[in-house]
């Protein structure tokens, strides 16, 4: 059922006058309340117990930095969202007691960077954590504002209001510059760092000569620019390899991933065979390898060794994880 772009969430269409709207605008975030104590459970410690609680929230993780006297200065934080996208607005949490705190005012910018899976060494880094080998943070510098090189995304936001937050500071951003890239973000849940695992190659990381064999009776098929080769809501009954160009993987027009020459895709759907959640289309004249479902069931049975290397690295995504 189509619906208006511009009309509030139904869940928030309700008469003024119910008793679940009482109260509703009223407050004010310059006000600060008074501090009540948190019914946590008997025997717990208060914070230790509260942080745990929310750590089972999985969050992005993010680097923030500004700059200040021609210096760069960033830390990691997780504390961070989207507030409105007319006009586009987000904001940040801080700590108090960190130096970014005191960096930030009304006015000023500060750089949100989405780290991608393959960057929490930097996370790390910028957390304060000692390192045996710290990596080289490069920075792009845009609108004044420096941002960490390679990340998934990049927010330059104009500190618009700043608000009482206990021990933190809230910092509303207009955003002022915003861009992305495809790749899987690193993710941080219940006190450390997670990884998302849909794109994570099971196939690929076979060695080379059984790979080989068992894509062997694969079906080469051409495809010209912008045809899809996978649907949304199909089954997962084929592997495919790029040979030749390349393909886009699309939700709903949004960019996903892409994939070149030798990388292989509908990895995990053609192990359980369920519907598959986005498309896939030819980004230019491309060529792919397709082999079926049933052609790498007869594959694994003729080399059951096959069938224990892939239990193995499927084990290993989710030691991984």
């Amino acid at each position: 059922m189509a619906t208006d772009p511009q009309a509030p969430p139904r869940e928030f269409d309700f008469p003024v006058s119910s008793p679940f709207a009482e109260g509703l605008g009223q407050s004010f975030l310059d006000e600060v309340p008074e501090v009540e104590e948190v019914d946590i459970g008997e025997g717990a410690d208060p914070v230790a117990e509260f942080r745990r609680t929310l750590g089972m929230f999985p969050t992005g993780v993010t680097i923030i930095t500004t700059q200040a006297e021609g210096q760069v200065h960033g830390m990691t934080a997780n504390a961070f969202m989207s507030v409105s996208l007319r006009p586009p607005l987000v904001l940040i949490s801080v700590d108090r007691r960190a130096k970014m705190n005191s960096l930030l005012h009304e006015g000023s910018r500060y750089g949100i960077s989405v780290l991608g899976d393959e960057q929490e060494a930097l996370s790390d880094h910028f957390a304060g954590r000692v390192l045996d080998d710290p990596p080289e943070a490069r920075f792009l510098l845009v609108r004044e504002t420096p941002l960490v090189d390679g990340a998934v995304a990049h927010i330059v936001a104009r500190v618009v209001r700043s608000y009482w937050g206990g021990d933190h500071s809230l910092f509303l951003g207009q955003v002022e510059f915003a861009r992305s890239r495809p790749g899987a973000p690193l993710l941080f849940h219940g006190g450390r760092y997670e990884h998302v695992l849909a794109d994570a190659p099971v196939f690929g990381a076979l060695a080379p000569e059984r790979l080989e064999r068992l894509l062997a009776s694969g079906e080469e098929r051409s495809y010209a620019d912008g045809e899809r080769i996978v649907a949304a809501g199909e089954l997962g009954e084929e592997l495919y390899v790029v040979l030749e160009g390349a393909v886009r993987v699309e939700r709903g027009g949004a960019l996903l991933a892409s994939f070149a020459q030798g990388d292989l895709f509908g990895e995990v759907a053609v192990l359980d065979g369920r519907p598959r959640s986005a498309d896939v289309v030819a980004d230019g004249e491309t060529r792919c390898l397709s082999v079926s479902r049933d052609a790498i069931r007869e594959a694994i049975a003729a080399e059951p060794q096959v069938a224990w290397e892939l239990l193995g690295v499927l084990a290993g995504r989710l030691r991984d994880a």
